[in-house]
C-alpha cells in the first residue's frame, strides 16, 4: 500500500475492524518511512455485471444511474436517502447473486418498482409511469387499480 504523504510502499496495520456492515474492513495503517497514518478500506472485487438494454446494446451495470433514477421518483415525498440507498444496495445484491453476469433491464426495472412499491406507492406509480411508457390515462388507472386492488 503506497504512503499517500510520502509515497513510500511499505506500511504496517495499525487497526483493523469491520465496515459498513461488515462487506468492508477498514485499516488504520502507519507509514514505515514518514510515521504518517491513513486509512484503506479493503473490499471484496465482485464481477462486473452487464446490462442489456432493450434496444439490444449493453453498458455495465452503474449503481448511481439506478439511485438517480428512484431518486426522482421520491422527489418531494417523505424518503429519506438511507431508505433508498438500502434499497439499490438490495437491488445491487440481488443481481449480484445471479449467476449470470448479464441481467436485463427489463428485470433491475421489476426489481426497482418492487422495492420503491414497499417503501412509497406514489414513488412507485412514478417509477412505474416512466419505466412501463404509460401512453395514456387508461394504462396509468390500470396499474393504479392493480395496486389498490392488493392493499384489499
Amino acid at each position: 500500500m503506497k504512503c499517500p504523504f510520502c509515497g513510500y510502499t511499505e506500511s504496517k496495520v495499525v487497526d483493523s475492524r469491520p465496515a459498513d456492515e461488515s462487506s468492508t474492513i477498514r485499516r488504520r495503517r502507519e507509514c514505515l518511512s514518514c510515521g504518517k497514518r491513513f486509512t484503506t478500506y479493503e473490499t471484496v472485487e465482485s464481477m462486473p455485471i452487464v446490462v442489456i438494454k432493450r434496444d439490444g446494446t449493453r453498458e455495465p451495470f452503474n449503481r448511481e444511474k439506478l439511485l438517480n433514477s428512484m431518486l426522482r421518483a421520491i422527489e418531494k415525498r417523505s424518503v429519506t436517502l438511507d431508505e433508498l440507498e438500502k434499497a439499490t444496495s438490495n437491488i445491487e445484491a440481488i443481481i449480484q447473486n445471479t449467476l449470470d453476469r448479464e441481467v436485463s433491464s427489463k428485470d433491475i426495472g421489476e426489481l426497482a418498482m418492487a422495492e420503491l412499491r414497499q417503501i412509497d406507492e406514489v414513488a412507485y406509480v412514478r417509477f412505474a409511469s416512466v419505466y412501463r411508457q404509460f401512453k395514456d390515462v387508461d394504462s396509468f388507472m390500470k396499474e393504479l387499480q392493480k395496486l389498490l386492488g392488493e392493499r384489499k
